[in-house]
C-alpha cells in the first residue's frame, strides 16, 4: 500500500492531533504527549523543529519534536538538540512514517547549522541514520539509562570531538 502523506511543521491546529498520536503511540500513555506540550511552553522549543506527517490535508499520523538541550562540558556549555519525542499512529506504522520524519528532520537539523543531536530511544532504532551510544563521544546521561539507549549523532564530522566528559542537562 503505497501511503500518500506529507511532513511538514505542526500549526497551532495540529495539537490536540499531536496530542492524540503520542497518547496513541505509546500505548495509551500521556508521558509523551504531555513532554510535548511542555517543551513547547519554553524557550527551548523550536517550531520549525516539531514536524508532522499529515494525510489527507488535516490528519496527523506522525510527529517529531527536536528541542535545544545543553552538554555540560569543562570547556564550558555547548548548545545541541534533543530528540524526543517521535510517534506514529500505530494505524501507519511499519510504513516507513517513522523513517521519513527523522531523515526529513535530520535534514532540517543540519541546514539550520545544528551540529549534533542526542536521543533517548530504541538501540535497534536509531542506529539506521547514524546514531551511536553518546558514551562512544565520551558523553554520559545525567540519568541512570541503559548505554545503548542514550544515543547522538554527528551532523558534521567530528562535531562532539574532544568534549569528553561532558553530561547532559535540559537548563542553562
Amino acid at each position: 500500500m503505497n501511503l500518500n502523506y506529507h511532513i511538514r511543521p505542526e500549526n497551532n491546529e495540529d495539537y490536540s492531533r499531536i496530542r492524540e498520536v503520542n497518547i496513541l503511540a505509546f500505548n495509551n500513555k500521556e508521558v509523551e504527549a504531555n513532554l510535548v506540550e511542555l517543551i513547547r511552553r519554553t524557550e527551548f522549543f523550536l517550531p520549525e523543529l516539531s514536524l508532522v506527517a499529515v494525510k489527507d490535508k488535516q490528519e496527523v499520523i506522525g510527529h517529531i519534536l527536536f528541542s535545544h538541550i545543553f552538554l555540560e562540558t569543562k570547556k564550558g556549555t555547548i548548545l545541541t538538540l534533543g530528540l524526543a519525542p517521535m510517534a506514529v499512529n500505530p494505524q501507519y506504522q511499519n510504513q516507513s512514517i517513522g523513517s521519513r520524519l527523522v531523515t526529513d528532520g535530520l535534514n532540517i537539523c543540519k541546514n539550520l547549522g545544528y551540529q549534533h543531536i542526542f536521543v533517548l530511544g530504541h538501540p535497534n532504532y536509531y542506529p539506521r541514520f547514524g546514531f551511536m551510544p553518546a558514551n562512544s563521544f565520551g558523553i554520559s546521561s545525567p540519568n541512570p539509562v541503559p548505554d545503548e539507549a542514550f544515543m547522538a549523532i554527528e551532523i558534521y564530522n567530528d562535531s562532539l570531538k574532544n568534549v569528553q566528559g561532558s553530561k547532559m542537562c535540559k537548563e542553562r
